[in-house]
């Protein structure tokens, strides 16, 4: 351990500068081509051979040990950006107008190459291999990331045995972990509805059917879900994120379109949903003389960690940072990582690198405030370097 945190305190300012310039060029999922570039020319000068483009903009490399044949471990890291406009007033705020890291990628991104520093230097310590796995589209639902780099063979040759990632939790005291055993994160899917109607002038609103107070009428209508038909004691959350319509002031408005998302962790709420949101827009729009279309796409299933990587990062964390670092947080969240797709082929676990501070503003991710501290990252480094090692060590 002491050698690893030589090793991170040796690279800080290297994984820093890595995190800026990230930080500072935001792209967003399926665009990340700076961003894929940086961390491949990084991953040249540390004398490793990426794969570029690999399902997308993703970028993989290997680290072999010098002592001989052994396991595959994968560390995983997303790259990409939220069309948020930044308001953290950083030196490295983003130079890409309306796009914004915040949800910690950037962060993500760069401790995975400061493992990749650490790891490389000591790769006479171990045996089996470490692949780096630099994921883009982690935020796009329908062009998930992590599916795409797996058709492309990301778990193959060598094959991996086990996955490991991260992310920066702000409801989490920065210097602490939180891992679980056991469900972490939900099922993420997505739904679109288009509500029709029949515009007319806005002086005689009886001659046209207005789609925006039907619209308004299906937004509510949407909240009974949870509160009526989801067990009191199953996690389920039905939220519209998006809604656009209308064009002029004085026209009643034909059409608007409605965009939300489904998060829960029972698989028998998950396949319920979609049947029981059509029927609250058919029975509403039917009723006010209006009409519909609806989508429903399933996105990222629950992710759920193995117990076995449970215990190893847990026995990771404590080592890093000691037993007061470790917290076991009391539910799963109902945040959607693509991560999943992972765990469902390989046994993996997800942890979250504390970066909340106590007596200040809590900000959460996906708002243009977000900023989780470069202090965190020697720990998330650490954690990510211990967990590789640990289960390279276990036959």
């Amino acid at each position: 351990m002491e050698k690893i945190k030589a090793l991170v305190e040796k690279y800080y300012e290297k994984i820093r500068g890595d995190r800026r310039y990230l930080h500072a060029h935001p792209e967003l999922a399926c665009n990340e081509v700076e961003s894929s570039a940086y961390i491949a020319r990084a991953l040249r000068e540390m004398g490793l051979e990426p794969q570029e483009n690999v399902g997308g903009y993703g970028v993989t490399a290997l680290i072999t040990g010098t002592k001989g044949t052994g396991k595959c471990i994968g560390l995983r890291a997303d790259f990409d950006a939220l069309p948020i406009t930044e308001k953290t007033g950083l030196e490295c705020a983003s130079r890409n107008p309306g796009v914004m890291h915040a949800c910690g990628h950037d962060m993500h991104a760069a401790m995975l190459l400061g493992a990749a520093y650490v790891l490389n230097e000591m790769k006479d310590s171990f045996a089996g291999s470490v692949k780096l796995v630099f994921q883009p589209a982690e935020e796009n639902v329908v062009l998930s990331g992590a599916r795409s780099m797996i058709e492309a063979g990301v778990l193959e040759n060598p094959k991996v045995d086990a996955m490991v990632a991260q992310h920066v939790w702000p409801s989490v005291e920065a210097g602490k972990v939180g891992v679980r055993d056991g469900a972490m994160m939900a099922a993420s899917d997505r739904f679109f509805i288009t509500v029709k109607g029949s515009s007319t002038h806005g002086s005689e609103p009886q001659n046209g059917i207005d789609a925006i107070v039907i619209a308004g009428h299906v937004l509510c209508a949407l909240q009974t879900i949870v509160s009526r038909n989801v067990g009191p004691l199953d996690n389920a959350v039905v939220s519209v994120g998006n809604i656009h319509g209308g064009g002029a002031y004085n026209v009643i408005c034909d059409e608007v379109k409605l965009e939300g998302t489904c998060r829960n962790l029972n698989p028998a709420v998950r396949d319920a949903m979609p049947e029981r949101i059509e029927r609250i827009v058919r029975g509403v729009t039917d009723s006010m003389g209006g009409g519909y279309e609806f989508r429903y796409v399933r996105g990222y299933s629950p992710t759920v960690n193995d117990h076995d990587m449970f215990c190893l990062v847990k026995d990771a964390v404590v080592e890093a940072g000691g037993q007061d670092a470790l917290c076991i947080p009391n539910t799963a969240a109902l945040g959607g990582e693509d991560f999943s797709f992972y765990c469902e082929k390989v046994p993996g676990v997800m942890f979250w690198l504390g970066c909340g501070r106590a007596g200040k503003k809590k900000v959460p991710l996906h708002n243009a405030e977000f900023d989780p501290g470069e202090d965190v990252i020697p720990l998330g480094v650490e954690v990510m370097v211990t967990s590789a090692l640990r289960f390279l060590e276990n036959e």
